[in-house]
């Protein structure tokens, strides 16, 4: 079975503030994560639920769980697949306290959630014992682990996850003696050093990406599984989890975007239900926390993301495939969003999903949802041709800020799905070990740059070839029956070179996409634009149109202004006058669909791209973006 909490491709995390929190105030961030703002503990304590289980589930609702596999078929497949794996499971190889990489715990962490929560459901519905003691056995091993890596808090909070949802669960099953054991390593090795990063007054609690709910979900949980044994130390752990996670759930606002891409919008998000969820089934309350701007809707921002290939719109350090999120299983249910469960219901089942499920969701196309949609704040938008067919075309168009956390210098780039394949892709994240990855080196790697994306470079020997600070803006988006557009003003991000830079995209008829990009300069440039693809690559002999094949299929590129650009291949690698250090992963699959203008003032470059037979069935108007 997958893990229970599979967010996004990439295994491991590791995060730097490269400007959302330092662009709020430093008041701004102490009332937000300031305990005083947060219920006393106190009157949390009284609030707690008796007994045990009380996370995210009770007995009532495991009792009707049971009933409902014999109800629901789909359920009771669901149910098959769990039990499999965890007979599967009990003759794994126990954890080990190691750091492959020298820095992290992680894959063990998720490793042991994802079997807790596979073996613990399954003992829980079915009663073997064989699965109550292979999961002690994992407990106890990782009980006697030195410590939970709290150096890099990630692996710390979902480890303190896995051990409070089996205390929880459990509890009843346990002897005291396990009780104690499983009780003493939440305290010691989650408890108390996440207490101790609280009092600090730093770091992920001051942080508003996804660190902040990881780890104040994963210390919410662990405070929640022990709060009446342990009532100081637990209480004043809510408090400060209440007081901080605001601070992250800002970034839904206002349309429930997040701008470290879909896969972080995954593990952010799995942690913010979490944390929900435990709070109203222990506590009985959220605190309001779901009504926060943007969070209704941050549901459909998977879907959106996602486009027929089932490939995500992987920008930033974001993964392509974004995998199976139960989360939405629960924001289905708060929100009445069956589309949601929809979504969730493509990838593979979990453990953790089946206790959210609540029967079919509904289809987008069924639901009605737009076909297009523009994610203010993050600057993202994406338009298809139509739900529920694979063979759609489909976009997704990138302003947004450089300054995000999990940033690449990416403003304007874009990605394209059309018959059944992605044609123009973006190359995703790079080795998160590499030197300064998350430091001063960062845009010195291909992946990371504008060059390796799918926009524009104005004289690449200036480095960086944006502005990491940047932030930029779609001024227009319309939606039609026929036609949706998007323009974006990417000018902050090239002000080092150009008076005015704009790119607008349009999906015209719902067939055609046009990618237009207007230059002005005050001195003359080196302009390149460049297109990465997986696609064999044929270009015409005068070099104006290339034919992009791959999967037996065939889509037409078209350059249509200026009258002097010609098509050039280039392989997915820097340019000989930019930075190309060693340890970057190779792009061997990639080529890179180029045009190079040199000596540029002044410029509208406009490109079509067509499934082979519909380019050129009706003549294409360039007009100016400012007539879109």
């Amino acid at each position: 079975m997958a893990p229970a909490f599979r967010a996004c491709r990439r295994p491991t995390v590791f995060v730097l503030v490269l400007g959302l929190v330092s662009s709020l105030s430093a008041a701004a961030q102490e009332k937000a994560t300031s305990p005083a703002s947060a219920p006393a503990a106190e009157q949390l304590l009284k609030m707690l639920k008796p007994g045990h289980p009380r996370l995210l589930i009770d007995q009532a609702g495991f009792d009707a769980l049971k009933r409902k596999l014999d109800a629901d078929r789909e359920l009771a497949d669901w149910d098959k697949t769990l039990r499999r794996e965890a007979d599967a499971l009990v003759t794994a190889p126990l954890p080990k306290h190691a750091l492959p990489d020298g820095k992290r715990l992680l894959d063990t962490s998720r490793r042991v959630l994802g079997r807790t929560y596979t073996l613990a459901l399954a003992y829980r519905l079915h009663g073997d014992a064989k699965h109550l003691e292979r999961l002690w056995r994992e407990l106890e091993t990782v009980a006697a682990f030195p410590d939970f890596n709290p150096s890099h808090f990630l692996d710390t909070a979902e480890m303190t996850h896995a051990l409070a949802i089996a205390y929880d669960w459990l509890y009843r099953d346990w002897t005291d003696a396990q009780r104690a054991t499983i009780r003493e390593a939440i305290v010691r090795h989650g408890l108390k050093p996440g207490l101790a990063v609280y009092r600090r007054k730093g770091g992920w609690p001051r942080s508003a990406h996804n660190w902040n709910q990881v780890c104040n979900g994963g210390m919410t949980v662990g405070a929640l599984a022990i709060a009446d044994e342990e009532p100081a130390l637990a209480g004043e752990i809510l408090r400060h989890a209440l007081a901080s996670v605001p601070l992250a759930m800002r970034s839904y606002a206002p349309d429930g975007a997040w701008g470290e891409g879909p896969g972080y919008w995954g593990y952010a998000t799995t942690y913010n239900v979490v944390m929900l969820a435990a709070l109203e089934s222990a506590l009985g309350s959220d605190f309001a926390l779901s009504k926060m701007e943007g969070f209704a809707e941050t549901g459909l921002f998977p879907i959106y993301m996602t486009g027929p290939t089932g490939r995500a719109f992987n920008f930033e350090d974001s993964g392509e495939r974004i995998g199976r999120m139960d989360c939405l299983l629960w924001l289905a249910r708060r929100f009445d969003r069956p589309e949601l469960i929809w979504h969730a219901m493509q990838g593979r089942p979990s453990a953790a999903g089946m206790i959210w499920y609540r029967g079919p969701g509904k289809d987008p196309q069924t639901a009605g949802l737009p076909l297009d949609k523009y994610w203010r704040g993050v600057e993202v938008a994406t338009m298809r041709s139509r739900w529920n067919d694979p063979q759609a075309v489909f976009v997704g168009f990138l302003a947004g800020s450089n300054r995000i956390n999990h940033n690449h210098l990416d403003s304007g780039s874009f990605v394209l799905d059309a018959l059944g394949q992605r044609w123009v892709v973006d190359l995703g994240a790079d080795n998160y070990n590499l030197p300064g990855y998350f430091g001063g080196q960062r845009y010195t790697y291909y992946r990371l740059r504008a060059e390796g994306h799918n926009t524009l470079v104005l004289n690449p020997s200036q480095a960086p070839d944006q502005d990491p600070r940047s932030e930029t803006r779609i001024r227009r988006f319309t939606s039609e029956k026929d036609r949706a557009a998007a323009v974006a003003d990417l000018t902050p991000a090239y002000a080092v070179h150009a008076r005015r830079v704009e790119r607008g995209i349009a999906l015209l008829d719902r067939q055609q996409v046009l990618v237009q990009d207007e230059i002005e300069t005050s001195k003359p440039a080196d302009v390149w634009w460049f297109v990465h693809t997986e696609a064999a690559i044929q270009v015409s002999d005068d070099g104006r149109s290339v034919t992009l094949e791959q999967g037996g299929r065939k889509l037409v590129a078209r350059l249509v202004s200026p009258a002097e650009g010609r098509f050039e291949v280039r392989p997915a690698a820097p340019l000989p006058s930019s930075p190309n250090p060693e340890g970057q992963r190779p792009n061997r699959q990639v080529r890179n669909l180029t045009v190079h203008l040199p000596q540029i003032t002044t410029v509208r470059l406009a490109t079509l791209f067509a499934p082979e037979g519909q380019s050129g069935q009706r003549p294409v108007e360039v007009k100016p973006l400012a007539q879109w």
